[in-house]
């Protein structure tokens, strides 16, 4: 018999791999633990959060200061501040924990990512409204057309001044008509009867719905993408900034990317028709959702009958929105792109022209910028959905790409403006744009985090 054994395998050989499976062993319980250490972080910084919203000055939008008893939530009566800098910490162990619990997630159980997700969308629920007046004006166009009779694609909210809504609306938007969809419009109508209170929590409960819609179907489509699903959970469902901003605001953003997920989730199982048609509610509630679709049109070349499948979709539901847009608001929805122009020119020094405008005091050249990266960005889009056509990118990376080209080149950044990127994010076969998708929500919050500090807004950058 050989002095190698049967197999050529030396003594030391076997021990060496023994020691390397004990190391992988090793390393993945260590990684599992700093995973259910960086979720627990997750709840204790969104519990914080929450309960102290009613009385941290920075969390509140202006117009809600102090907030009344009957918006300050069930954790209203916490009188916990956390004060500008204890805000500034908490926010960041917050995306710390995030991107600790997404780098760990494949060693993570599905069910205690998803208890994470559920138990942080329930937490900011029942926090008042954060960060954010978008909410009481989604009411107020509502309450514009069933109510007083204004058409809220021609008139802004000033024209109910006397409404109980409107003392809670941002002093900047109350002269701006509507820059919403038709379709959400009106749901805001179905909503316009009720109270204050009972329109917060029902815009914000929609809200905490989608989102938790658009996780089961980043679940579902990231297998049939081949991605890790838990991963591509954790990388929506948890992100910071989706979760306080964009569930804790109520925006509506976040029902526009559950639609247009459904879309893409559509097309994945190749019913193609229903995919476009999706797509087109999705734009129907906010027109961005509008950029998915020529990528997803050019995507359906990979099918016989795909490319033409989407487009009958898409062209048939915009005919019924269309139709129910016309029937509600008359003519009043074609002032929308001149309204888009005038909200993103309201954007402040968070975005590049923004910046530029109102720090380094350069209006011109703010304004020539903002042309200048808005023609930037119709290019790469252009480009993007070109080589889509030519099979050169997958769509749903093509997609995800003109969205980072969006953020970064809009004349207004959002925070909430970064779910749009998530979910495609999360379905993505390049993992440049999965990376880029946490290092911009790091940057995102980093900005807004100096507005936090006192007289952060007048540092710049």
């Amino acid at each position: 018999m050989s002095a190698h054994g049967p197999l050529g395998a030396t003594p030391q050989s076997g021990t060496f791999e023994f020691e390397s499976s004990a190391l992988r062993a090793r390393t993945a319980a260590a990684r599992q633990r700093v995973g259910l250490l960086a979720l627990s972080g997750l709840v204790l910084t969104g519990l914080l959060i929450s309960v102290s919203a009613a009385h941290t000055a920075q969390l509140l939008p202006e117009s809600v200061r102090p907030v009344p008893r009957y918006l300050a939530g069930p954790f209203g009566g916490a009188a916990l501040d956390l004060h500008s800098y204890g805000l500034a910490a908490v926010l960041v162990a917050m995306y710390a924990c995030y991107v600790l619990a997404v780098r760990a997630a494949e060693r993570l159980s599905a069910r205690v990512v998803l208890m994470t997700i559920a138990a942080l969308y329930a937490l900011v629920l029942l926090a008042p409204p954060m960060l954010s007046t978008d909410i009481f004006s989604y009411g107020a166009y509502g309450r514009m057309g069933t109510l007083y009779g204004a058409n809220p694609y021609l008139h802004g909210p000033a024209a109910i001044s006397l409404d109980p809504v409107y003392p809670f609306i941002g002093a900047k938007w109350v002269t701006i008509p509507s820059a919403y969809g038709p379709v959400f419009t009106a749901l805001s109508y179905v909503l316009a009867p009720l109270s204050v209170a009972s329109s917060v929590l029902a815009y914000k409960a929609l809200a905490t719905l989608a989102s938790l819609a658009t996780v089961a179907i980043v679940w579902n489509a990231a297998r049939w993408r081949g991605v890790d699903p838990v991963k591509a959970a954790a990388l929506v469902g948890l992100n910071p900034i989706t979760v306080i901003y964009g569930v804790g605001g109520g925006h509506n953003d976040i029902l526009m990317i559950a639609a247009m997920m459904a879309g893409v989730y559509a097309i994945l199982q190749h019913r193609d028709r229903a995919g476009g048609g999706l797509l087109s509610v999705a734009t129907g509630i906010k027109l961005t959702g509008f950029v998915m679709l020529p990528f997803a049109i050019a995507g359906g070349a990979l099918r016989r009958t795909g490319r033409r499948d989407i487009v009958v979709g898409a062209v048939v539901v915009a005919a019924l929105v269309m139709t129910l847009s016309f029937a509600l608001f008359g003519t009043g929805p074609l002032h929308l792109p001149a309204t888009i122009h005038t909200s993103q020119s309201e954007g402040d020094w968070h975005s590049v022209p923004g910046f530029i405008s109102s720090r380094l005091g350069l209006g011109t050249i703010g304004r020539i910028t903002g042309i200048l990266l808005a023609i930037g960005c119709v290019g790469v889009i252009c480009w993007l959905v070109r080589r889509v056509w030519r099979r050169e990118v997958d769509w749903i990376d093509g997609a995800g790409w003109a969205t980072v080209a969006m953020l970064v080149t809009a004349s207004s950044l959002l925070p909430w403006y970064m779910a749009w990127l998530m979910p495609l994010a999360a379905l993505t076969s390049d993992r440049r744009l999965w990376k880029t998708s946490i290092v911009l929500t790091g940057v995102v919050q980093l900005i807004e985090l100096v507005g936090y500090i006192p007289h952060g807004g007048s540092l710049g950058l």
